[in-house]
């Protein structure tokens, strides 16, 4: 059994997220991500099967943290609990723009995206669900979710956003 050490954990996680910024997602590879570690590329393999199981690690480590900060807001507070779900989307989506915007990350996880997506919005549509009302309470919480994810990831500010949100919702 391979000895596990998790603030190497901790360290491997932090320099691939370095290295992404810095190098783009073809520039990072597992022997560049141990080199920098002091560690053998077989250690790397210890904690992380691949390249891109070292990244989603790094990555739902902070989408966990947005979700917790989702999980706080006030559920009887639409205005608020939207502009603190799209916040979180945005801080998230501008945190690892260089990932989104990056080519050869987009074409390694095309296979996958397609269920992915789908989960994300789900999770929003939990959050969203408790200040929609009526028969299409579900539909309506859903669709607010998919606009939430396309409009964060253009950068759209919220206070021009909310009056359409509003409508829906009322």
């Amino acid at each position: 059994m391979p000895k596990i050490i998790e603030k190497l954990r901790d360290q491997l996680l932090r320099e691939a997220r370095r290295q992404i910024a810095e190098c783009g997602y073809t520039g990072t590879t597992i022997r560049s991500v141990a080199a920098a570690c002091g560690v053998g590329v077989g250690t790397v393999y210890n904690y992380f099967p691949s390249k891109e199981m070292l990244i989603a690690a790094f990555m739902m480590e902070e989408w966990q943290k947005q979700l917790d900060a989702m999980a706080a807001l006030p559920k009887d507070q639409p205005e608020a609990l939207l502009r603190g779900v799209y916040d979180a989307l945005c801080s998230y989506a501008e945190g690892h723009r260089d990932l989104f915007s990056d080519a050869g990350a987009a074409k390694a996880v095309t296979p996958g995206f397609a269920p992915r997506h789908r989960m994300l919005r789900e999770q929003l549509t939990g959050f969203i669900l408790p200040i929609c009302q009526g028969d299409t309470a579900a539909f309506t919480a859903a669709f607010i979710a998919e606009s939430l994810i396309s409009w964060a990831m253009e950068g759209i500010p919220f206070d021009t956003l909310y009056p359409v949100i509003q409508k829906l919702i009322s």
